[in-house]
């Protein structure tokens, strides 16, 4: 546990203050308008500090703080730590669920509408979350028939380009055929901006235009050119009344409500532009503090605001209180938007009331992830418990680390690795190890290998500062647990040994023939009860790195024998393969296929058609 540090050796002024393990990696970043008095806040009565806190300070071995020289530059500072070491123990908001958002790839040469789960591509403009996937499949189509923006995939587009004709979409005008050079650049880009300017709410120039534009055409008697902005008008006005209203056409605001209890708050943000509500986002966060709902709202807006990218920041935010630190939130918000930011609490009429919407929406998200937590995070807690009782380790195993081996009579031998954290599996954290200096079946060689790489790279990572560390393998494991029996667990035993950490790192192996977990020096095994929530956990995580690991070994398999078939033909790349696979079914059916077939597909050219049958059939006759 953390020591108190001297007193005096802490300034009076601002700044930020870290928390760090015994592997120097920072577990909680904070800031203070004085850090003396807030660093000696931890180390008060237990009695006054929040559960969460408490974990956190035993996990701790030190704490360090940066002094800067005034407020905004330790709200700064705390920010960029948190971003640059993502603590286990700062707040941070988790989306409740995976949202569809409306993207368009503006960086490329043709931008293109589609529907997304994720925001990742930096190129691309999001407009969203919405609440369900449908809606803003129904709004886009809806959308393309005035705004004909392509919604192809990149690898179609370039087919049509090379082919010189436009597909399907072009055809019943729901594309306005970038592919072969029907519209400029120019005409494209204001065709993109107008459909984002739709979907952000901003409708009434555009409508005026079509208005405009359809009384032109009438006027010169161009009837059919008048019918297409008139259905063009009239999609952009159904696009418009499906967003609700609640302001005038220039009100710009955000609304952030929350809702939960001493665990865990349901946070709801809607975003509201022109005057309409254009998206949405629900997040769940922990409370790793005890704190004030003003200081939980300042650190929510904190957590919201410097990762939101989608509608940026608006000029008013609306909240049911002020947050603790209005003003300092206000200076930062307003230099990063470049124009003034205020916070606002509404007192009477249609943004009171929308601020009651938004808050029943924060509770009833809170009630049903209550319900999700209620069996979940319980059910979490008794198994850690459980099995550090039951396989006498020194603390509940908070990161848990299975390994396991897959193979066929030797050939694509792999490894993997699968982390739960709390309880929780943590994708992010697998990691998969093809094996290089095992030849032939030997699964405990394999392990070994594995094992030596993973807890080298540990090592390695301890020895580098921290600024340098990667986070790929800089936690240990609090268990280390491989799939098999007393074979296993003694490869895994003479490894952590050799490697110095057998008094950091516990270690065993569960076996699946009658679930047994084997420990060193334990003459028996330990059979935990059958209706236990820690054997449930432990056969969790050692069927997820059984999956894991087969998994890999499928994709190499496939990716060596489709190598050995159809590799080393000219003009046959890795893209054409993938494709050609995907459409006649199987290499089999690749293999079967006669010269003909090959040359009847009008995207492979014939030169590279008759290559590939050779060789398939120069191979089949040796």
């Amino acid at each position: 546990m953390v020591e108190r540090p001297d007193p005096g050796s802490i300034p009076e002024a601002p700044g930020s203050y870290q928390f760090l393990d015994e592997n120097s990696q920072v577990l909680y970043v904070g800031k203070a308008k004085n850090l003396r008095h807030r660093v000696n806040s931890y180390f008060g009565k237990k009695s006054h500090i929040a559960p969460r806190t408490i974990q956190m300070l035993n996990e701790a071995t030190h704490v360090e703080w940066i002094q800067v020289s005034n407020e905004l530059e330790s709200l700064l500072l705390e920010f960029n730590l948190i971003k640059q070491h993502r603590p286990r123990f700062n707040i941070d908001l988790k989306d409740d669920k995976s949202y569809p958002y409306l993207s368009i790839s503006l960086d490329k040469e043709w931008p293109r509408a589609a529907v997304v789960r994720e925001r990742k591509r930096k190129g691309s403009r999001y407009f969203g979350p919405y609440a369900q996937a449908g809606a803003i499949r129904d709004t886009l189509d809806l959308l393309i028939r005035s705004f004909p923006v392509r919604t192809c995939s990149d690898s179609k587009l370039r087919e049509h380009q090379r082919n010189g004709k436009p597909c399907l979409l072009f055809h019943i005008e729901k594309c306005c055929g970038p592919c072969v050079n029907e519209v400029t650049k120019d005409e494209y880009m204001t065709i993109v901006n107008d459909l984002m300017r739709v979907v952000g709410g901003d409708t009434k120039e555009i409508q005026s235009r079509l208005g405009t534009q359809m009384s032109e055409a009438s006027s010169n008697l161009e009837y059919e050119v008048a019918a297409r902005f008139r259905d063009q008008l009239k999609s952009v006005r159904q696009v418009a009344a499906k967003q609700q209203i609640v302001g005038n056409e220039e009100e710009q605001f955000d609304v952030v409500v929350f809702s939960g209890d001493e665990l865990q708050v349901a946070v709801q943000v809607f975003y509201v532009r022109h005057g309409k509500v254009v998206g949405r986002k629900g997040s769940i966060m922990d409370r790793v503090e005890e704190m004030s709902s003003a200081e939980l709202l300042n650190e929510i807006i904190s957590s919201h605001y410097r990762n939101e990218l989608t509608y940026g920041i608006p000029r008013n935010i609306l909240v049911e209180e002020l947050p603790a630190e209005a003003e300092l939130l206000c200076r930062w918000l307003s230099s990063e938007k470049n124009g003034k930011v205020q916070f606002r609490v509404p007192e009477r009429g249609g943004k009171k009331e929308l601020l009651r919407t938004v808050s029943l929406n924060a509770e009833e998200e809170f009630l049903r992830h209550r319900m999700k937590r209620a069996s979940d995070h319980n059910s979490r807690s008794k198994a850690l418990n459980e099995l550090q009782l039951a396989l006498d380790l020194p603390n509940a195993p908070l990161r848990i680390e299975c390994f396991d081996m897959s193979h066929l009579q030797g050939t694509d031998y792999v490894g993997s690795m699968v982390v739960l954290e709390d309880g929780i599996p943590n994708p992010s954290a697998y990691r998969r190890f093809k094996i290089k200096d095992v030849h032939g079946n030997d699964d405990y060689a394999a392990m070994e290998e594995v094992l030596t790489r993973r807890l080298k790279s540990f090592l390695k990572e301890e020895d580098t500062p921290v600024e340098e560390r990667s986070s790929k393998f800089a936690y240990p494991p609090q268990l280390l647990l491989v799939d098999g029996g007393r074979g296993q667990l003694g490869v895994a035993v003479r490894v952590v040994e050799e490697l110095g950490l057998k008094e950091r790192i516990p270690v065993a192996a569960l076996a699946k023939r009658l679930e047994e977990v084997f420990l060193p020096d334990h003459d028996q095994s330990v059979l935990l009860p059958r209706t236990s929530e820690s054997l449930y956990l432990l056969q969790r995580i050692r069927d997820e790195s059984h999956r894991f690991a087969i998994e890999y070994h499928r994709k190499l398999r496939s990716k060596r024998m489709t190598g050995s078939v159809l590799d080393g033909i000219p003009g046959f790349g890795a893209e054409r393969r993938k494709r050609l696979i995907k459409e006649l079914g199987s290499v089999k059916a690749i293999q079967i296929a006669s010269k003909e077939d090959l040359r009847s597909i009008s995207w492979l050219p014939n030169a590279v058609a008759n290559s590939l049958y050779e060789k398939i059939h120069t191979q089949v006759n040796r």
